[in-house]
């Protein structure tokens, strides 16, 4: 797969990362997790309780797909976001995908969600992902990007994309 011919709206950039992007992957973690703000603690202690988070999660990620890519998303020359893919024989998995607070809701994760649609149109495997089976905004998103259901474990909705052809790659 060759990343300059992704389709990318304007400004839309999909780079690998690199160890110089940990700052910012562990700032943007931190933007996600709002729910600890809610914690009736000192703010040092819901700092350090997200570090760990992050941590747990990097850990996790790292022991689940040892051969997942970090990608960060770039609009213009702003860092807004990272997408985290595994590239299997079969599939290719969306892992995680995150953007800054003030990239959510202007179709950023909505443009690069769909460049991957392309790839697996192309390479002729479906695309996976999950959400949580409350979030109804991403739900209609993905499936307005081509998703379909493929299975429920709470609490969890696994969602999938095939590829638009008849030829659906099957490893060896």
């Amino acid at each position: 797969m060759d990343l300059q011919t992704l389709s990318l709206p304007n400004g839309l950039h999909v780079r690998p990362s690199g160890s110089s992007d940990e700052p910012f992957i562990s700032q943007l973690y931190k933007s996600t997790r709002t729910d600890l703000d809610l914690v009736n603690a000192e703010q040092d202690f819901i700092e350090h309780l997200k570090e760990s988070q992050f941590q747990a999660q990097t850990a996790s990620y790292s022991e689940t797909y040892p051969n997942a890519m970090t990608f960060i998303i770039e609009y213009y020359d702003d860092k807004v976001g990272r997408i985290i893919l595994d590239f299997g024989p079969n599939e290719i998995l969306i892992v995680d995908i995150s953007l800054i607070p003030k990239a959510r809701g202007k179709q950023l994760g909505s443009g690069v969600v769909k460049s991957f649609t392309c790839c697996a149109d192309q390479i002729k495997v479906p695309l996976k992902l999950s959400v949580l089976n409350d979030n109804m905004h991403a739900k209609h998103v993905y499936a307005k990007l081509g998703f379909v259901l493929d299975e429920q474990i709470p609490p969890r909705d696994y969602l999938v994309y095939y590829p638009r052809t008849q030829d659906i790659r099957v490893g060896v």
